[in-house]
């Protein structure tokens, strides 16, 4: 007779159900053997996802100590058990429904000691400490002393916890929460900022919807009454550029002419000396007439002249690049750009992506 060989991995509809039926013996026999085996997985810690998979919570609450989240303040210590009277559980101190508050807890199994301990007033060892109220914190109605006279006491009590390093799981765990915690404080913060802000915001949007269109069209418009000017300025800029040429040409011959009469005149000879004089004159003259004037519109107050804008005109890129590529604005560019990069998982030459793993 041949043996049918079997995947060791491959569990048979009749292993599943003897399964089973081993877990309900040992259900009946331990009621309390779900939460050993969940307390034994997670160690005291929220169980994951694969690990409540494979522990097999269903809606059904089950005999244990529990740990209930609560966004309202400290987590609460949940008891589950079962005796003549049924299934009963205790949240918090007072009686609850257990069908109720299973959902919440059962992916948390923790010690009985723990929760004896939480019961009589102690704290969750993974939670930070309650820094001691400050006289005056609670009649304040500013928020914003309110809420600095919180971080005062937070602060002062995370920074003396930082003194020393992180070594344990409670400590990184308290940590953690400590960390949400003060980034609560901060969500907070923002969110009193932005509620005492907006009423200025709403002002100013409406002050700035009000003079937004008596601003920018006359000033659109008035910048399109120059530019029609453009053309017929540079026309008479360059009838000026051409008029000072010639006045310049004009001017250098005076200039020659009054020299040469300066040169012949004899000092005896007052006509001579009269005539370079007069000619020396009309030289300055011409040099005066030779001096740019600037193509121009309208009148004081109100003139529209030719001005000089410079811009550049990239002619080669890559050696602009390479004449820029020291300047401080332009590393924070490239680095920005090879950080978005990185995030995308593009490798780019001359650059590596680092990986870093840190706590967020």
């Amino acid at each position: 007779m041949h043996q049918i060989q079997t995947d060791p991995h491959f569990e048979s509809v009749g292993q599943a159900a003897n399964r089973v039926v081993a877990k309900a013996a040992a259900a009946r026999s331990d009621p309390y053997a779900f939460w050993r085996a969940g307390l034994d997985m997670g160690k005291g810690r929220q169980l994951t996802r694969d690990q409540s998979k494979e522990l097999g919570i269903t809606s059904e609450p089950r005999p244990g100590f529990y740990r209930k989240r609560n966004k309202n303040g400290p987590d609460i210590p949940v008891a589950i058990w079962q005796d003549e009277r049924g299934m009963l559980a205790v949240a918090g101190g007072r009686s609850v429904d257990p069908d109720e508050v299973w959902t919440w807890c059962c992916s948390w199994p923790i010690e009985e000691a723990t929760y004896r301990a939480i019961d009589e007033g102690g704290t969750w060892s993974d939670e930070p400490p309650v820094a001691d109220p400050v006289i005056g914190h609670n009649s304040s109605d500013d928020p914003h002393e309110a809420l600095s006279i919180e971080f005062a006491g937070e602060r002062e009590l995370a920074e003396q916890f930082l003194k020393a390093p992180v070594k344990t799981q409670d400590q990184a765990d308290r940590a953690a929460v400590w960390s949400k915690k003060l980034a609560t404080v901060a969500k907070k913060a923002t969110d009193l900022h932005k509620v005492e802000k907006q009423p200025s915001l709403d002002e100013s949007r409406r002050v700035d919807d009000r003079w937004r269109d008596l601003k920018e069209e006359p000033k659109a418009l008035s910048t399109k009454l120059k530019r029609a000017c453009d053309d017929f300025l540079n026309e008479q800029a360059r009838i000026e550029a051409e008029r000072q040429r010639k006045a310049r040409e004009e001017a250098d011959r005076a200039r020659r002419e009054a020299e040469e009469a300066a040169r012949a005149a004899s000092a005896d000879d007052e006509a001579a000396k009269a005539e370079a004089e007069r000619l020396r004159r009309e030289a300055e003259q011409a040099e005066r007439d030779a001096q740019a004037r600037n193509a121009q519109a309208g009148r004081t107050g109100a003139k529209v002249a030719l001005r000089t804008f410079v811009s550049a005109e990239i002619t080669d890129y890559e050696a602009l690049v390479m004449a820029l590529k020291d300047r401080d604005e332009v590393r924070e560019v490239i680095q920005s750009l090879a950080n978005r990069a990185a995030k995308s998982g593009v490798p780019l030459a001359g650059m590596k992506i680092h990986e870093e793993k840190r706590a967020a």
